[in-house]
């Protein structure tokens, strides 16, 4: 049985096939449990309708450094507001993104800030997103508690094994998705290799980022078996024995104690 620790069912390519594929295809495909991550305030909405209608998905609330630029200065109330539904489980997808810029680097650095803060009063563990910036995300980690005081995962990992080391450090959680069955993925599998199995959550960031062989089209969670066979591989161990360990790793970080019926 599979937990997708990193998905986007809110997101316009699921709008034609939603209520089948997560009512029908995705419970007949082993896919157990569903992490809805929010990116901005309609799509934490969205998460958060998506929880309360199917009972294997959770929620989380956070604004993506993309979006940060349009944040108003009620904005962390009203994703503390958010968290007062039951199946909202973490703060994310927050970051920093310095590829794209599409918002101010300042700015970007504020809002992460502040949502870290909003985790650490609620307790609640975190979903980072990070792209050329990890310096900057380690040292605010670091600085505010972060880091240590309430845990989180670094999505769809994409350092070297010493970076990946800095996080684990922390006592974080990396989430390796698609990519690591790509050909020319060999340094990921190489962090795949030396990371902790209890350190280690599986994800699709569907639409985004499907595997080999699915790779083009649009992704699912009913891909997340060729993620985890390449894992165990890596690993040496069964299919069903590193889809077990990372569905416990993510049940654990997001206080989830959902069973199957």
């Amino acid at each position: 049985m599979y937990f997708d620790s990193h998905a986007h069912y809110d997101f316009k390519p699921f709008d034609e096939d939603r209520d089948k594929l997560l009512g029908q295809v995705l419970p007949a495909a082993g896919v157990e449990l569903i992490l809805n991550v929010g990116t901005n305030m309609k799509s934490c909405r969205d998460s958060i309708n998506l929880a309360k209608k199917y009972d294997y998905i959770y929620a989380s609330v956070g604004i993506h450094p993309h979006n940060v630029k349009d944040m108003d200065k009620d904005g962390i109330q009203q994703l503390a507001d958010m968290t007062l539904e039951p199946k909202v489980v973490a703060i994310g997808e927050i970051g920093l993104d310095y590829h794209y810029d599409f918002s101010p680097r300042d700015i970007q650095r504020k809002r992460f800030e502040e949502q870290l803060q909003l985790a650490l009063d609620l307790q609640l563990p975190v979903i980072v997103h990070c792209r050329e910036a990890h310096d900057d995300v380690l040292s605010i980690l670091k600085n505010s508690g972060a880091g240590e005081k309430v845990g989180g995962v670094l999505h769809c990992f994409s350092g070297d094994a010493a970076l990946a080391q800095k996080y684990f450090n922390l006592g974080w959680h990396i989430g390796i998705g698609g990519v690591v069955t790509y050909k020319n993925a060999g340094s990921l599998r190489d962090v795949a290799a030396m990371t902790p199995q209890e350190r280690l959550l599986i994800e699709t960031d569907c639409p985004y980022l499907s595997p080999e062989p699915c790779r083009g089209g649009r992704n699912d969670s009913s891909y997340l078996k060729h993620i985890v066979e390449k894992i165990a591989g890596i690993w040496g161990i069964s299919h069903d024995k590193a889809a077990e360990i990372s569905t416990n790793n993510a049940k654990r970080l997001f206080n989830i104690n959902y069973t199957k019926a």
